[in-house]
């Protein structure tokens, strides 16, 4: 048997906490348990064909299941985006159909890295931490917009790169 960490998992996959996989596990039997057992004795006309009943079955009870991955997910990924995650995962449980889920999607903000100097929370397109001031990213010397670090010159205004004393590490990276 090959080894389980030798199967490529993507790494936003691995944000789903295991309360949120047994949740989800619960969530398919009852539904399962409600549609094989409950529902057929409550009925007072014929049954629907199998194949019918198994797709029902098993579509509403992978729904019920993905409901629960989701807020699973939306409660790890919130934080690695500064964002709340129990305001997120009540949007999510309270509006019908996944509709919180697809607005989480729609409103997240990029994932937020740290500063390499003081640890601080820095969002993606800021080019200098707010804390203590050490440049995260490079950027022009003239209009601060941000530039790839293998730039000659800025794409907005033209300005040559090489005269704005960028850090050495970054330097070392263009090299």
């Amino acid at each position: 048997m090959r080894d389980p960490q030798a199967f490529p998992v993507n790494e936003d996959a691995r944000l789903i906490p295991a309360w949120s996989m047994i949740a989800a596990g619960i969530a398919f039997a009852v539904v399962e348990y409600y549609w094989w057992f409950i529902l057929p004795a409550q009925r007072h006309h014929p049954p629907a064909p199998l194949g019918l009943r198994v797709y029902f079955n098993l579509s509403w009870g992978l729904l019920a299941a993905l409901y629960f991955l989701m807020v699973g997910y939306v409660s790890r990924d919130a934080p690695r985006r500064s964002m709340s995650a129990r305001f997120w995962m009540v949007i999510c449980f309270v509006l019908p159909g996944g509709i919180g889920a697809v607005l989480y999607f729609l409103l997240r903000l990029p994932v937020a890295s740290r500063c390499a100097a003081c640890g601080t929370h820095v969002q993606n397109e800021f080019h200098f931490c707010p804390q203590c001031a050490y440049q995260v990213n490079a950027s022009c010397g003239n209009c601060y917009r941000s530039v790839r670090i293998t730039d000659q010159f800025c794409t907005r205004c033209g300005h040559e790169l090489a005269q704005d004393q960028m850090p050495r590490r970054l330097r070392a990276i263009a090299d």
